[in-house]
């Protein structure tokens, strides 16, 4: 699979390529782009490990301002399931399967409604996993980054400190498209150990969602 295939040279990128001043212009241009945009849909390939557990999904996201998310899941465990989140600490939704015709309020931590590592819906919107970068405590920095899907990128890295960050978690990076300065990959660690990775594909913006698309 070409998402899987590509994560060794996005390692070997971020191994290889020389340290630099640690500012942050590539997120500086993704705020400015993102404060002119309303609304999103993009497809997320996520691959997660927890312990001896992996988890790969693909998920269709939609989101409006200011809090309007709109999830389903394309492939992977729960396929067909989805979810909507409008702020607060719930979910609304249905499974995938059988039990599909059955809709569900839960909790925003539930199981059911978290992935593998527990990541919510809300954690996954763009705006947040960029944000993360720039709250989490540890030392930040940006180079240029590897080609993406024929994309050139910006990478930034987070060095992740002590107890900052999830369990054992510490360093992340996130590629930025130098053409649209929009996230188009992200791969975090603890220690050499791979712990959550996501490509993000067909992002649009600005596409005209209604709230009754939620």
């Amino acid at each position: 699979m070409l998402y899987r295939i590509s994560i060794f040279v996005l390692v070997l990128a971020a191994i290889i390529a020389p340290a630099s001043a640690a500012t942050v212009p590539a997120i500086t241009a993704f705020q400015q782009i993102f404060a002119k945009v309303n609304d999103y849909t993009v497809t997320v390939h996520a691959h997660e490990v927890l312990g001896d557990q992996t988890q790969d999904r693909v998920y269709r996201y939609m989101f409006k301002r200011p809090n309007m998310v709109k999830t389903q899941i394309l492939s992977g465990p729960g396929s067909g399931g989805g979810a909507v989140w409008t702020g607060g600490d719930t979910v609304s939704g249905h499974q995938g399967g059988i039990l599909s015709f059955i809709h569900l309020k839960v909790g925003l931590h539930d199981g059911r409604a978290t992935s593998l590592r527990g990541y919510t819906i809300p954690d996954g919107i763009l705006q947040n996993q960029v944000g993360k970068y720039t709250t989490m405590k540890g030392t930040l920095s940006e180079r240029n980054g590897p080609i993406i899907a024929g994309q050139p990128t910006t990478l930034v890295e987070l060095k992740i400190a002590e107890g900052a960050g999830e369990p054992g978690e510490t360093r992340a990076v996130i590629y930025f498209s130098k053409a649209t300065h929009l996230p188009v990959a992200q791969i975090r660690w603890a220690g050499d150990k791979i712990i959550s990775q996501e490509f993000w594909t067909d992002l649009q913006t600005n596409t005209g969602l209604k709230d009754s698309d939620f």
